[in-house]
């Protein structure tokens, strides 16, 4: 109903489809503070940080309380800012406070709700027996390392880890003042089922799970004149790094980027989205080669290593249907390490390939045994959005300032469709664009209305191509994956292709980007698409530099070079 109301702070708030109380006052202007609520999450109501006090004097938790009409409630009395500070001091009490040395410091949502209500001292401290049981900093994992001494017990690792990603690798054990967050028999993360996805450091608080750092490695090869560091950007990242420098979501700074990479020391500075045209070309073969020889479908994308982990996890019977192409980022890694092996482009200086990426899981990629050669890793080093604008402030870059640049050449060209890899449904459109045809402007404004674009987590269409309707799924969450592929298995569903990106969204809400509201990511959606439209290519097979790579540096040995056959990690 239209008329319904609510009573906040003496005035009068409308409400519609609100499900609880923190949505209408959040909708009034008021930020009321949060430490365990995701919308996108169950609701779990025990940081009691957004309680409420009504008409009768009685406390609610805002985000489990539903609005009612007439209700009043109050969001700031005397007693409600005791609550808070009560429940701040005693997070504080039992958390780890070297906060100068914690990679979270400055983005810490207990930090900055501590300065916000002005929690000076702590009358409470920690007890001689929580100085003495400090739980050891599991940094197994290639991604992430979990602290637990900094675990405020808010659960949204917990959530996240099962409701989006049904993985399950972390949960509570034991209770009361033993509980704490943890694999399962107090494991380390390596051991567990978890696919480095990220997605717990990205709605950790604290500094409980971060991404695992590899800056001072990158300093060190930038630093190193007998190296020579080339760089590849991934599509995602341009139109999220700008929000760390006061620029509006969905901005494309790659130009800036660009500029900023070469004044801290790279020597070459690539986009990922040329590996993407590469993948696109690849693929789309694949594809059309199993529609003609009649294998089994679908076909799975390959471009997300936490969804291949997760596959290997947990449906290892589908491999067979993965595709071999290697991502974009390892099939840039290969191309650029064989460019530089010839010798017109040999001075004596090793060649160390950084990927700038906006996953986490892409660290762990590059450390696999599938992507080595000779010994080497094909890329040697990965850092996400976070991690470069991190190097930037260090440099004192002054970023929104600098005069734009353009990428190098030779494989400074790429197309629109490799540049839409960074959100959901990119690849498949991608790979529409390939298929299709229909290679004029106007066939390219209709495959974008095929049903790729959005950010559901489940989109399926059907596509003609010839005498065939192709059924096509894009999923991103692997819950949805998970929930697709039991109703393949099961006979209820088929389907022809299938993209699955592991994290919500797709790469624009990576765990290496800037921790960015629904709003933001939807603004970096439109940020690719407009710059996929102000390109002067749109098809992959247009770009101009893939025929010489081809009858060049690939030439009898594609397969070799830009396939893989994965060997089961777990």
């Amino acid at each position: 109903m239209l008329n319904e109301y609510m009573i906040i702070n003496g005035a009068r708030i409308p409400f519609k489809d609100e499900k609880n109380i923190l949505d209408v006052v959040r909708n009034a202007g008021i930020d009321l503070p949060t430490f365990c609520y995701y919308s996108e999450l169950s609701v779990y109501g025990a940081c009691r940080m957004c309680i409420v006090e009504d008409s009768r004097g009685e406390i609610l938790t805002a985000c489990s309380t539903p609005p009612k009409t007439g209700m009043a409630i109050k969001t700031n009395t005397p007693k409600l800012q005791k609550h808070r500070k009560i429940i701040l001091k005693l997070l504080l009490a039992s958390h780890c406070r070297e906060c100068t040395t914690c990679s979270k410091s400055g983005t810490c949502r207990l930090q900055d709700l501590a300065n916000r209500f002005g929690i000076k001292e702590i009358r409470f401290d920690k007890s001689e027996k929580a100085f003495k049981d400090e739980y050891p900093i599991d940094e197994s994992s290639p991604s992430i390392i979990r602290n637990p001494n900094k675990c405020i017990h808010c659960g949204d690792c917990v959530r996240m880890c099962s409701e989006k990603q049904n993985v399950g690798a972390i949960d509570f054990a034991q209770r009361g003042y033993e509980l704490k967050v943890c694999p399962a028999f107090d494991m380390p993360i390596a051991e567990t089922e978890c696919v480095n996805c990220g997605q717990c450091a990205a709605v950790c608080p604290t500094g409980a799970i971060v991404i695992k750092c590899h800056i001072s490695q990158v300093w060190e090869a930038v630093h190193d004149s007998s190296k020579r560091v080339i760089a590849q950007v991934a599509p995602a990242v341009r139109f999220a790094l700008g929000e760390e420098f006061h620029i509006p979501s969905g901005e494309n700074v790659m130009p800036l980027i660009a500029a900023a990479m070469r004044k801290i020391g790279f020597d070459e500075i690539y986009d990922t989205s040329f590996g993407a045209d590469l993948t696109v070309i690849e693929e789309t073969g694949e594809f059309a080669d199993k529609l003609s020889s009649g294998a089994k479908l679908p076909l799975f994308t390959s471009c997300c290593p936490a969804w291949i982990k997760y596959v290997e996890n947990r449906h290892p019977d589908i491999m067979p249907q993965i595709s071999t192409c290697k991502s974009p980022q390892q099939m840039f890694g290969t191309v650029i390490k064989e460019y530089h092996k010839s010798a017109s482009n040999t001075d004596g200086r090793e060649t160390i390939v950084v990927s700038i990426m906006p996953c986490t899981a892409k660290k762990g990629e590059a450390l696999r045994e599938e992507f080595k050669r000779d010994g080497k890793q094909d890329v040697d080093l990965v850092i996400t959005t976070q991690e470069l604008s991190n190097m930037f402030y260090e440099a004192g870059i002054n970023f929104d300032r600098l005069e734009p640049e353009a990428l190098d050449m030779p494989f400074g060209i790429f197309s629109g469709a490799g540049l839409i890899f960074g959100v959901t449904g990119g690849v498949t459109e991608a790979v529409i664009r390939k298929i299709t045809e229909d290679k004029t402007h106007n066939g390219i404004n209709n495959v974008q209305f095929c049903g790729a674009r959005g950010l559901e987590g489940v989109k399926e269409f059907e596509f003609p191509l010839g005498e065939r309707q192709l059924k096509i799924a894009v999923v991103s969450g692997l819950k949805n994956a998970d929930d697709l592929i039991l109703k393949i298995k099961s006979g209820e569903i088929h389907y022809d292709f299938i993209e699955v990106m592991a994290c919500p969204n797709g790469c624009i809400n990576g765990a290496g980007q800037p921790h960015g509201k629904t709003f933001e990511r939807e603004s970096r959606a439109k940020g690719i698409y407009a710059a996929d439209k102000q390109s002067r290519i749109r098809h992959s097979d247009a770009n101009p530099m893939l025929a010489p790579l081809y009858e060049g540096v690939l030439v009898g040995r594609t397969h070799e070079l830009l396939h893989v056959h994965y060997q089961s990690t777990s």
